[in-house]
């Protein structure tokens, strides 16, 4: 090698540009995605792309949460609605539908905003006394007063959302006494209709014998 042609291979690789032959960069594989039954592959797709996601704030998410199990505490029959995960089915629901993302980030500071102005700190840092003293304002829309209508949109939001999520749960379910579409068991024949009819299963028996 020429000397001029040493000192152009040594310039191009002190700025990290390569002299010889480089092969394009091979992107890692895209993890494969399961398809569970009932879904189509896009469906698939799509819920792996926003549960990917992040749309709270740990902070937001704290909120949320606290809100969650102020609308459903949890009770000598059932869970909260944290224990049956709805802040993920609110968190997963501001990204299916980013038409909500404005009001439930706004109904956020709007919160946080009304407890540093009554108790001096944002809602999450409230004792539980302050919490539901601040809720009680906007829980009830025909009792709250006409400032507090910003609140009242977005607890009705809150309430609406924590109800399905909650509902929707497995716990929830449960809570219902939901059974569903269930094999029926088959005790034979009512014994009334036996009679009518003069007939019975025992003797139905003993003459097969």
């Amino acid at each position: 090698m020429k000397r001029r042609d040493t000192l152009k291979a040594i310039g191009l690789s002190g700025f990290g540009l390569a002299v010889g032959p480089v092969e394009a960069a091979v992107p890692p594989p895209t993890p494969a995605v399961k398809i569970p039954g009932g879904r189509q592959k896009f469906e698939a797709e799509r819920d792996a792309k926003l549960m990917a996601e992040k749309f709270f704030t740990p902070q937001e998410l704290k909120t949320v949460t606290l809100l969650c199990d102020i609308i459903i505490p949890a009770d000598k029959k059932s869970g909260s609605a944290s224990q049956a995960r709805v802040p993920a089915f609110i968190e997963f629901m501001m990204k299916d539908q980013p038409a909500n993302q404005t009001p439930m980030r706004g109904g956020l500071r709007w919160l946080d905003n009304q407890c540093r102005k009554q108790f001096g700190k944002p809602f999450a840092e409230c004792t539980g006394e302050q919490q539901i003293k601040m809720v009680d304002q906007i829980a009830y829309p025909k009792q709250a007063k006409p400032e507090m209508s910003q609140g009242v949109a977005f607890f009705n939001m809150m309430r609406n959302m924590t109800s399905t999520g909650f509902w929707t749960s497995k716990m929830g379910i449960q809570d219902l006494g939901y059974v569903g579409n269930v094999p029926n068991q088959w005790d034979g024949v009512p014994e009334p209709v036996l009679k009518q009819y003069g007939v019975n299963y025992d003797a139905h028996v003993s003459e097969k014998k």
